[in-house]
């Protein structure tokens, strides 16, 4: 019963990477259909991520009166109604119209099954999760490619929306496996702190910055790196740009495949210095100044395989940081800080290569894993002083 549990909880975090990768995969030509400027993608971005700050927000809310399971079966059904309305978009304000679902649904599900992995499973079996978000992350970027080659990006949406719709099935299904850790998740729900509480305790404010540098580094490369390809390289196929969407997504679940077998031995701390060290790497490979675009490919792949343990390491420190007590407050939180960098950095960053040019990219990543490393590194002096 347990494996079945987790078996369907990595199919979960399939579903939640499915549609982050869509629009910077399909966007170039989105864009053209629409007749918009290519930074009106960060609008829609920022849109998607404002309503997933939201539900991240509520979320300890949430967790406490709900159990994590139907969290779960409701937020997959607001994303496959925000898939399918994507898919019937005709216009560039239409896709507003869908932003909500779209985003709510993401948020819900990462906080409350973030939370009940951090509570109940090792760091290895967290990093396996996040690694399977990186499978469906890479899955539709492929499947956006196929779209494009064989009918349009509306059908990226589409079979990317019957896939969720699997999945919400297949979880329908797997309502009696909760069961197992029912009692212990609502004594624990029931003696949990809320926002205001954990945003008292040390380290906690260091730690929500840095997620947010982290975050705003990774949702860049997710909506920009396609766009990067397209215009830095030359002679590129739409269908091979927007395939392009799908290597820092194999970056990160190579580097979560990989954490998940030594995370239990090198410890949270160590995976995320490592880490940031690989992500400088791979920037250092995508600046090189080489005309073939197959080094930039590679570059982004070690970029994203050193953000790989940074995210699942951050969020299972919370209960052994800063107490069970407040790790629901604190992912939250967490969650939220997150998604206030994918929002906006991705945004900023759209402008600032309209006026500079795409190819300053790497520079914009670069700022921010310095960022997030420094945070990080002062939220653990505040934690041991505390201790």
């Amino acid at each position: 019963m347990g494996s079945l549990l987790l078996a369907v909880i990595y199919l979960i975090f399939i579903s939640l990477g499915l549609p982050d990768s869509l629009l910077g995969s399909g966007w170039p030509t989105m864009q053209v259909a629409f007749g918009v400027p290519s930074s009106y993608a960060g609008y829609v971005s920022m849109s998607i991520s404002f309503m997933t700050i939201i539900s991240a927000l509520i979320s300890p809310r949430m967790i406490r009166r709900f159990h994590t399971k139907w969290i779960v079966i409701v937020s997959i059904f607001f994303t496959v109604m925000g898939l399918i309305g994507f898919s019937f978009a005709s216009s560039y304000a239409m896709l507003f119209l869908f932003v909500v679902p779209y985003g709510l649904g993401a948020g819900a599900i990462d906080a409350s099954v973030n939370h009940y992995v951090a509570n109940n499973y090792s760091g290895s079996v967290m990093n396996f999760l996040h690694c399977f978000y990186g499978v469906g992350a890479v899955i539709s970027p492929n499947i956006m490619a196929l779209a494009l080659s064989r009918a349009r990006w509306n059908e990226g949406y589409r079979w990317t929306a019957l896939i969720q719709f699997g999945i919400l099935l297949v979880c329908i299904l797997s309502l009696p496996l909760w069961k197992q850790n029912e009692k212990a998740a609502e004594e624990e729900n029931e003696s949990g702190a809320g926002i205001r509480e954990a945003l008292k305790v040390p380290g906690v404010v260091l730690t929500l910055i840095a997620f947010y540098a982290y975050c705003a580094g990774e949702a860049t490369c997710f909506l920009w790196t396609s766009s990067y390809f397209a215009g830095v390289k030359e002679g590129l196929s739409d269908g091979l740009i927007a395939s392009f969407g799908s290597l820092i997504f194999g970056g990160l679940m190579l580097g979560r495949l990989i954490s998940g077998f030594v995370s239990n031995k090198l410890g949270d701390k160590l995976l995320i210095r490592i880490g940031i060290v690989v992500e400088l790497i791979g920037i250092g490979i995508v600046m090189l100044p080489i005309a073939h675009y197959l080094p930039a490919a590679v570059g982004f792949v070690v970029i994203g395989t050193g953000m790989g343990p940074i995210y699942p390491a951050i969020q299972h420190m919370a209960p052994s940081n800063f107490g069970k007590k407040y790790s629901a407050p604190v992912i939250g939180l967490q969650m939220a800080s997150a998604y206030v960098g994918s929002t906006f950095m991705p945004m900023v960053f759209g402008h600032l290569q309209q006026r500079v040019g795409i190819g300053i990219m790497p520079l914009y990543l670069l700022l921010f894993a310095a960022l997030n490393i420094g945070l990080l590194e002062r939220a653990y002096v505040v934690l041991k002083q505390k201790q």
